[in-house]
């Protein structure tokens, strides 16, 4: 029970330190949607969070399961988790920062780290109900 509990919560606050770099991610992309030449720098959430967890492969991914297999790259031929934006249109000035794109990820984002934080506090509350016996 107690591992149950400390691998759920393990979970949540690698999901709150990813969320809050992909935030950190998208306010800079958003800061320097004036700067020429900017390449705006993203991340895949999901593959970044089953790495920081180790949960293994999702359903219709492969998975490596003898040493001797090739590694299925998921972060990029680099390793870097992180990957440059997809251009939407094209800018005299070679800034990849999609605005619309950028504000809709952000509030995307930001109510998704809001429901993870608030799960985290009900399972909390959950817990501290549970020690105290009401």
């Amino acid at each position: 029970m107690l591992d149950r509990i400390t691998n759920t919560l393990n979970f949540q606050s690698e999901a709150l330190v990813l969320r809050s770099e992909r935030q950190r991610l998208i306010a800079s992309n958003i800061a320097n949607a004036d700067t020429p030449g900017y390449q705006a720098r993203d991340f895949d959430f999901a593959s970044a969070l089953r790495d920081a967890t180790g949960t293994g492969s999702v359903t219709g991914r492969l998975q490596t399961t003898h040493g001797a297999h090739i590694p299925v790259p998921t972060l990029g031929a680099s390793g870097d988790p992180l990957r440059h934006a997809l251009n939407s249109q094209s800018s005299l000035d070679n800034n990849t920062v999609d605005m619309d794109r950028e504000r809709a990820s952000f509030a995307d984002n930001t109510v998704k780290y809001e429901a993870t934080l608030r799960f985290v506090n009900g399972q909390m509350k959950t817990l501290t109900d549970a020690i105290k016996g009401q």
